[in-house]
């Protein structure tokens, strides 16, 4: 086993650090979504395409050096929703086009997701389909030259801004998850009304709402892979959500260590550091242990999706520490910081609540024990 960077990994991370830093600053935005220009600035750094082919504007890295871009970005933008909507594009919309689209709609679409002049959106929840997402309302009727969609999607991620949209709808109502096709969509379609964006707890930058499809029409060439391969196609997708997007919650997650370690250096109380004081010092070692474990198990379920071997335990490891980690750290340095922690000046009650929708979103953490217990045998 190999637990060191290569010199060009360690280059490639600190070089996108500085970038982010430089184009994002160290504030969190106070409000209001994401910019175009924002947008385009991720492209330029290349961090919206980092897994996708070369032959089309990405960056061709594989998941243990694409996980590695986006924990960098993570750690060094202060706007954790910018970080989720840029990995959201990528991961659930840009990845699964790579690998299943047609090659017309990857000669349209790949080079405007790599370098930012489009905006994807992941239309899969339903307000009756989040955790069972083998029962989709939303179907897909085949006419001459594609199908016709029609119903309502939720909590569509970037879905009030996005250009386009990756989405999955019924095509055989008895067929289960077999009966689920993924469809690539133009926001420009006839029918197609995203609606306004939901106000949210965290994650405040990155628009979500409802998509709705009234008769749009999808032609042959926009539809992923084959009829009924919607549901593999999803949780193929998955694998990279679950370990590549959750890598920016580990960059959140040792930028909340530092920033506890330092606070305890240089806050006094009683005459004393704050890490002179034993609760201090070990709620802030727990941080850090969360933190490392999480790293370890994300990477190695990444190492094993490089050797086309990913393994859902793995992947459902990977995920729930992440997101059960970065929310435990997020709380833990609320306290750390005491009354400046609920605050909103430093940050840190934000990062609190841009870590809960970590445990929701890409499964929650109890699809991610099952998943673990299925795999033990349970």
């Amino acid at each position: 086993m190999d637990f060191g960077w290569t010199p060009q990994q360690q280059r490639r991370h600190s070089d996108t650090v500085a970038a982010v830093r430089e184009a994002f600053g160290q504030a969190p935005r106070e409000e209001g979504f994401y910019t175009r220009k924002d947008w385009l600035r991720l492209g330029e750094l290349g961090l919206l395409g980092c897994c996708l082919p070369t032959a089309y504007g990405g960056g061709g890295l594989g998941a243990v050096d694409t996980a590695r871009q986006i924990e960098a970005l993570g750690y060094a933008c202060p706007d954790t929703g910018l970080v989720f909507a840029a990995s959201a594009h990528q991961f659930a919309c840009a990845a699964p086009i790579a690998e299943f689209a047609s090659e017309q709609a990857k000669r349209e679409l790949l080079p405007g997701l790599s370098d930012g002049t489009l905006i994807a959106g992941n239309a899969m929840t339903e307000t009756d389909a989040g955790s069972d997402v083998s029962r989709l309302v939303v179907t897909a009727t085949e006419t001459d030259g594609g199908y016709l969609l029609n119903g309502e999607k939720t909590f569509v991620s970037n879905g009030p801004a996005a250009d386009v949209y990756v989405t999955y709808a019924t095509t055989d109502p008895h067929a289960g998850h077999l009966g689920v096709t993924g469809f690539v969509v133009d926001r420009a379609s006839s029918g197609l009304v995203a609606g306004e964006p939901f106000d949210k707890m965290g994650l405040g930058s990155c628009p979500a709402g409802p998509v709705r499809f009234d008769g749009v029409f999808v032609p042959h060439e926009r539809v992923l892979g084959v009829e009924g391969l919607g549901g593999a196609i999803f949780q193929q997708s998955m694998s990279w959500e679950r370990t590549c997007l959750f890598a920016g919650y580990l960059g959140l997650l040792e930028r909340l260590v530092e920033r506890a370690v330092a606070h305890a250096r240089e806050r006094r109380q009683f005459g004393r550091p704050l890490a002179d004081f034993q609760a201090v010092s070990h709620r802030i070692a727990e941080m850090k242990l969360r933190a490392d474990t999480a790293r370890l198990l994300l990477y190695r379920a990444c190492w094993e999706m490089d050797q086309g071997s990913p393994r859902p335990m793995s992947v459902a490891m990977a995920k729930l520490a992440v997101s059960e980690g970065v929310l435990a750290a997020a709380l833990d340095a609320v306290r750390v910081f005491g009354g400046r922690g609920y605050q909103r000046a430093d940050g840190i009650e934000a990062a609190l609540r841009d870590a809960v929708p970590a445990t929701i979103f890409s499964g929650t953490s109890d699809i991610q024990r099952h998943i673990i217990a299925k795999e033990l045998g349970l």
